[in-house]
């Protein structure tokens, strides 16, 4: 068996490798030429796909990224592993997706399996793909060539559940393209999961993340409301973690990142709305999860204030810049809005992040956490992102003011200079 996998990011490069670890031949079509030359050579730029692992596969004729979607012709399987992000306007764009499956289907076979791993709302498959791919092949979807939708549920840094040990969700157009799908999927996976549709693939992975949109709204919304009423809501949270059923512990935090979390929602509000529905849940769970960064921000200036001080002209250092701990993604992350809050209001801004050694964007590097930059020259440092590798204690030692949106410093003794969310 030969897979394509079309897309090697943060989704695809983990997959590509899960399959070429379990002997089958894998082709990354990747528009980005560099990145090309990057896999052939063996070198990662994905964190979770260990460099030394990645060039084992290359040097055994497991791996090889290409630019030509020609390669795929040869291929039993073409999987769909692009970004889905929203537009301006908050609606999906499958921009990427689209230009991708009418490349595709220029090489489509008889018998070949397409499916679409990227987070979309229900019917894209069906009614989006297909088309393409029929128009440009002159086949039929279902009969001549097999089409499904399986959710990517990837975790970047996690290493309990993985691209490899996560369950697979899958949905065919037909049943016997559900079972080609079991069929390619079972050899590399430990748990495929058929569903009777794509529409069920494709609402699954919005639940996923929709379930956890709420719940941490539910917690933002509780922080905000115990900031008001003086009550610790870390002591809360871990006081009802306690109960051994009918509750799930989430955290509030200064907002939500990555690409699925902060965006898969308005996938599911976007559809809804095509058949006169709101899901005035959802989109609430939205709204508080997106005015965080300004909660976390005002914050901040009260700490401040405190201290006769205020936003414009004060020195701020920002502890975590990742959408979470202990990794280098930044897509969405909460922490560049941070940044770019306090400096509208006149705030000079550093950062510091193991992880992410440059924000481009903001034309700022990655400080040192060292005496040749000591804390207490900031007016204040505020933990965003709370990575393992800072010692939490220096910094509520050395700086004169924290403010902790994680809860990193929960535990250690202060002298009453540290603000928590």
């Amino acid at each position: 068996m030969k897979i394509a996998v079309i897309g090697l990011g943060y989704v695809g490069l983990p997959l590509a490798m899960v399959f070429a670890e379990a002997g089958i031949e894998v082709v990354g079509i990747e528009a980005v030429a560099e990145r090309c030359d990057e896999v052939n050579a063996g070198r990662s730029y994905i964190q979770d796909v260990p460099g030394d692992a990645l060039k084992a596969m290359v040097d055994k004729g497991l791996i090889h990224a290409t630019t030509d979607y020609a390669e795929t012709e040869d291929c039993d399987a073409d999987i769909i592993c692009l970004p889905t992000p929203l537009n301006a306007n908050r609606e999906p764009d499958l921009t990427l997706v689209k230009q991708a499956t009418e490349q595709l289907a220029g090489h489509l076979r008889r018998g070949q399996l397409v499916t679409l791993e990227s987070t979309t709302y229900p019917g894209t498959t069906r009614d989006e793909l297909a088309p393409i791919l029929e128009a440009g092949s002159g086949l039929t979807a279902g009969v001549d060539f097999h089409l499904a939708f399986s959710p990517e549920r990837v975790d970047p840094g996690r290493t309990d559940y993985t691209t490899k040990t996560t369950p697979k969700v899958v949905g065919g157009l037909t049943q016997a393209c559900t079972e080609r799908a079991l069929q390619v999927y079972g050899p590399a996976l430990d748990h495929v999961v058929p569903v009777s549709t794509p529409e069920v693939a494709e609402m699954t992975k919005l639940l996923e993340n929709i379930f956890r949109s709420v719940n941490i709204a539910l917690m933002n919304e509780l922080a905000m409301l115990c900031d008001r009423m003086k009550v610790d809501v870390w002591e809360v949270i871990d006081a009802a973690a306690t109960k051994p059923f009918g509750f799930m512990k989430f955290q509030p935090g200064p907002g939500l990142g990555g690409h699925c979390i902060p965006i898969d929602p308005f996938y599911l509000s976007w559809k809804a709305r095509e058949f006169d529905f709101w899901t005035e849940f959802i989109e609430l769970a939205g709204k508080v999860n997106e005015n965080m960064p300004y909660f976390c921000v005002e914050k901040l200036h009260r700490a401040l204030n405190t201290r006769g001080k205020s936003l414009n002209g004060a020195k701020i250092l920002v502890l975590g810049v990742a959408y979470k701990a202990d990794i280098d993604d930044l897509r969405e992350s909460p922490a560049l809005k941070v940044i770019r809050l306090l400096r509208s209001q006149g705030a000079a801004v550093d950062y510091h992040d193991s992880y992410c050694p440059e924000l481009p964007e903001f034309g700022l590097s990655s400080v040192p956490l060292d005496d040749h930059r000591p804390l207490a020259a900031y007016d204040a440092v505020t933990i965003v992102t709370a990575h393992s590798d800072v010692d939490y204690r220096a910094v509520v030692d050395e700086a004169d003011l924290v403010v902790d949106f994680r809860n990193a410093t929960a535990g250690i003794p202060s002298a009453g200079n540290v603000w928590k969310l």
